[in-house]
């Protein structure tokens, strides 16, 4: 396990309370390291990502998508015969893409759970953040065994429901169910900041809204640049929306904004059941 943050973590530990005898991580913060072999995250925890990649049979990059790529190439002289590589990153064809390129198509099938947290670090952790979420499974045409191999751990070991999907399909949907939400949510927490009101001004609204804004920045300057179109395309919509309820304000138009509010929602009721 490369990466022991909040997703990284949680895999190593649930994969060590599912039997797996031997879990190896590797932090690039020492302490968080510490934290996950103390919590009995991991079995083992190693000095370097070639360190615990080596002997493995399944390689877990839990990095943001910029440091696995530049991890890629470095690793496909470290694994063992027959071992598989995967991550869990939210951006899936330029990590595909990097594994091709680096000769290791036919033995990465990138991954991606649906059990996001805007909390970063092994302290958000837990050993049951993954189980009976939606994991999604990308590979290149040559990564079928290997795609088959990630499905199965997260079905069998992680207690996950993977689903298989096209990489550049992973990317534009996400732009839009999981992209946008960090963007709206960042560019609401900026407008907010410009009023220079205090902490002790914002209600449940504000901060329910705003909870995604406190992600990992470093995680989400990788996936806004790797997502770039997808990405522009959904913000752009969002702007549509927001010039019409401006439109229908300065109007006055009552019956207009009481649909434009009820399709708003009907559409998010609908999602919870």
């Amino acid at each position: 396990m490369i990466g022991l943050g909040a997703i990284g973590g949680s895999l190593a530990w649930q994969a060590a309370r599912a039997g797996v005898p031997r879990v190896v991580g590797y932090s690039p913060i020492r302490g968080e390291g510490v934290a996950a072999l103390r919590a009995g995250a991991i079995t083992e925890l190693a000095d370097s990502p070639l360190g615990a990649a080596r002997e493995a049979e399944l390689v877990v990059l839990a990095t943001p998508p910029a440091a696995a790529l530049e991890l890629l190439p470095r690793l496909a002289d470290a694994l063992g015969a027959g071992a598989v590589l995967t991550d869990v990153a939210s951006v899936k064809a330029p990590v595909v893409a990097g594994a091709v390129a680096a000769g290791l198509g036919a033995r990465f099938a990138g991954a991606h759970p649906l059990a996001g947290t805007h909390g970063s670090g092994f302290e958000h952790a837990a050993p049951d953040r993954l189980r009976g979420c939606i994991a999604y499974v990308c590979a290149a045409p040559e990564g079928e065994a290997a795609a088959r191999t990630v499905m199965s751990f997260w079905e069998r070991t992680l207690e996950a429901s993977p689903v298989r999907i096209d990489a550049l399909a992973h990317d534009r949907q996400l732009a839009w169910t999981s992209h946008l939400p960090q963007g709206v949510a960042s560019a609401l927490a900026h407008a907010l900041a410009g009023r220079g009101l205090g902490g002790v001004s914002f209600g449940t609204g504000a901060r329910d809204t705003t909870r995604l804004a406190a992600s990992s920045a470093e995680l989400w300057v990788d996936i806004f640049l790797q997502n770039g179109e997808p990405v522009s395309d959904a913000l752009a919509a969002v702007e549509v929306e927001v010039g019409r309820l401006r439109a229908l304000i300065a109007a006055a138009d009552r019956a207009g904004l009481r649909r434009w509010l009820e399709e708003a929602v009907a559409f998010r009721r609908a999602i919870d059941r």
